[in-house]
């Protein structure tokens, strides 16, 4: 991606994160970069274009995020076996990066700032959000516990409402965040969630 698209798609995002996506146009947007309506076609055909590079940035952000930290990059209906060997080490280095993506990186701030604005507004918003920050990653967790219930490593319980459990204390720091003096707090917060969590559903644990 050439400077100038990325600008443009970066600015855009900012501003949808600030005004709300139907509230932004593209004149707003090669306005605040100083260049023509003209200019901008030549890189994104229009607004929508440049809503579905920025959707798409974020999930080929996520998979590689996965990936990084030995998760499944897939669902798990796409790839099942991905999910049989995942360790708690992983699980628990994933979180973190999971935090610290949602709070301390501009894009990713930025793409959750606009779902939360728009997912009133549009369906198509509120899926995402969904997809992205609620239900999403509580199915994503739900389809990791259970594999992990099967091989011994949690003991055996409902494993959704594990999730729900391990991943709600995730979601209200990240958004604690958003107004925390310190940064590094809600983040010692999370690790200490963490580790009561394996402590209490670890097989054979307290």
């Amino acid at each position: 991606m050439t400077d100038t698209k990325e600008n443009i798609l970066m600015t855009a995002l900012r501003l949808f994160a600030r005004d709300g996506y139907e509230a932004v146009s593209v004149s707003m947007i090669a306005g605040e970069l100083g260049m023509t309506k003209g200019a901008l076609y030549r890189h994104y055909e229009n607004k929508r274009a440049i809503f579905d590079s920025i959707v798409a940035r974020m999930y080929e952000i996520d998979a590689a995020r996965s990936q990084q930290h030995e998760m499944p990059a897939e669902t798990y209906a796409a790839n099942a076996a991905a999910y049989g060997d995942v360790a708690w080490a992983a699980v628990r280095s994933f979180t973190a990066a999971q935090y610290r993506f949602w709070t301390e990186d501009a894009f990713a701030r930025d793409f959750r700032r606009m779902l939360t604005l728009e997912q009133y507004r549009s369906a198509e918003m509120a899926e995402l959000y969904h997809n992205c920050i609620t239900a999403g990653p509580v199915a994503y967790m739900t389809d990791i516990f259970r594999e992990m219930m099967s091989r011994g490593i949690l003991r055996q319980a409902d494993p959704q409402q594990s999730a729900l459990e391990y991943y709600a204390p995730l979601f209200l720091l990240i958004a604690i965040s958003d107004h925390a003096h310190d940064s590094a707090q809600p983040l010692s917060l999370l690790e200490h969630h963490m580790d009561r969590f394996l402590q209490h559903n670890a097989a054979g644990g307290a």
